[in-house]
């Protein structure tokens, strides 16, 4: 919370009153940044939708990938390509999370279900953001 001393000073009063701070407009948090990917595809608004849809189809793949993989070998292969295709469009939470399983892997550690249930959750909220973005264009 943030307290506003110059309402509590009209208030006549000496102590600052918490108010809750207010909260900005818009998405602030997308799963992409559609400012670095701007700049990836050189500001073409056609190449950005074919670049998001090649992303999401991907994606799904590698995702798919990482759950059947059998190896460790194998997680390691499909982290490190989700990791820096999601890294190439924008998507730095996404492709955080594949960073952060891939270095647990290369470390030693077992695999976390955790790490890859939340590859996953990010996966379809990267999905269906670039789902939004392409019906929007298309109205």
């Amino acid at each position: 919370m943030l307290y506003d001393v110059r309402e509590a000073k009209m208030r006549g009063q000496n102590a600052a009153k918490p108010v809750a701070a207010p909260l900005p407009r818009g998405d602030t948090r997308r799963p992409i940044d559609m400012d670095h990917l701007s700049r990836q595809t050189l500001g073409d608004p056609g190449l950005e939708l074919e670049v998001l849809r090649l992303f999401d189809e991907m994606s799904q793949v590698y995702y798919g990938r990482l759950e059947t993989s059998t190896t460790v070998d194998d997680l390691l292969r499909n982290l490190h390509t989700l990791k820096g295709a999601a890294a190439g469009i924008g998507a730095f939470g996404l492709a955080e999370l594949a960073r952060v399983a891939e270095t647990e892997l290369r470390e030693g550690a077992p695999v976390n279900p955790e790490r890859i249930d939340d590859l996953n959750i990010a996966v379809q909220e990267v999905s269906a953001f670039i789902g939004k973005r392409i019906r929007a264009a298309a109205a």
